[in-house]
């Protein structure tokens, strides 16, 4: 989602109206894009200066979206925001379908960067292109969710979790997600069906098996908890929900009716495939 936050840094001053940028083919775009996006990876700052100079060549939204990748790998969230929604604005104009992906990638990295106001107009943005379908939209819907929680709507994140699994009924970390917003509501009926699912499709989550046991304790089923963040502790030991199992159990130990809550995971901005260059 999957795995997902104002001025450009490396963005090149524009040119004179007299002296238009040259304009590269489709396929040129396609494949400086995935040189550029490569180099992202591996050398994020040298992806900065090509990607500001493939702009200058004639590069269409790709050269943007490629520096918000390269911002992405340092975790420089706000630029690297800024660079996927300046490419998702120029691709809407050029009537592109790779938009919406863009404003998730914008959206994603909105949250990263703690801005989740502007992360959920993002998120809305890329459902709004219509372009979304099954499992992306899905994601979408759970991504916006995430926004909204952080938000402190939970109401609305109710209805987006709830679509996501229209749309994605097979990921688990929409699952997850669900029961751990139901348990936040005191919907436990409703948790642990959820959470159930979660691990009928992700049982070695170390994530999944840390909910697990906070909802078994918060229904008084203090062996059920135990064994659960066991579980996740053995399913990926130094994992953060590993982590925060042992300190579950620590507490637990020590008497404490309700162990602190996991730190939720944000993801970065994922590199996409390519579309419509």
């Amino acid at each position: 989602m999957i795995l997902f936050p104002l001025l450009l840094l490396a963005q090149a001053a524009a040119p004179a109206e007299d002296a238009p940028l040259p304009s590269l083919s489709a396929r040129e775009n396609a494949e400086r894009f995935e040189r550029c996006a490569d180099l992202a990876i591996d050398e994020p700052q040298r992806a900065i200066d090509e990607a500001s100079a493939w702009r200058m060549s004639g590069g269409s939204f790709a050269a943007r979206q490629c520096l918000g990748l390269a911002y992405a790998q340092l975790e420089r969230w706000v630029p690297a925001a800024t660079a996927f929604e300046q490419a998702a604005h120029e691709a809407e104009v050029a009537r592109d379908g790779a938009a919406a992906n863009l404003w998730l990638q914008a959206g994603n990295a909105q949250l990263a960067a703690g801005n989740a106001e502007k992360a959920q107009s993002a998120f809305s943005a890329a459902l709004g292109t219509g372009a979304l379908q099954g499992l992306s939209r899905g994601e979408a819907h759970l991504d916006r969710a995430r926004a909204m929680v952080a938000l402190g709507n939970t109401a609305g994140a109710r209805t987006d979790i709830d679509r996501a699994l229209e749309f994605a009924p097979a990921d688990p970390l929409a699952w997850l997600l669900s029961a751990t917003l139901a348990r936040r509501m005191n919907d436990l009926p409703r948790a642990q069906k959820d959470i159930g699912e979660a691990v009928k499709r992700a049982p070695d989550d170390a994530s999944v098996a840390y909910e697990a046991g906070v909802i078994a304790l918060k229904s008084g089923a203090e062996d059920a908890a135990r064994a659960a963040w066991k579980g996740a502790i053995a399913a990926q030991p130094g994992s953060p929900a590993a982590k925060a199992s042992e300190q579950a159990l620590t507490q637990l130990d020590g008497g404490v009716a309700q162990p602190v809550a996991a730190k939720p995971v944000q993801p970065a901005a994922a590199k996409p495939a390519p579309s419509g260059r």
